[in-house]
């Protein structure tokens, strides 16, 4: 299993709440805002750093009201 990124963890850890949200919520949202097809699989490729997609990283970080990171 893949460790998460400090990307993904702050993801993780922003999800986790209050108010507790899903992955799943994640995807729905980040389709919303993009207009693209990204499902779980896709988004945990992401947070673990297999993946590199800036467009929808930004997504989720205009989501979830995260800091860019340098």
């Amino acid at each position: 299993m893949a460790e998460y990124t400090g990307f993904g963890l702050a993801v993780k850890t922003k999800l986790l709440g209050p108010p507790t949200k899903t992955q799943a919520w994640l995807v729905k949202e980040v389709r919303a805002a993009t207009g693209l097809y990204v499902d779980n699989a896709y988004i945990s490729k992401i947070l673990t750093g297999q993946r590199d997609a800036p467009k929808i990283v930004q997504a989720i970080r205009d989501i979830l009201e995260l800091p860019e990171q340098n």
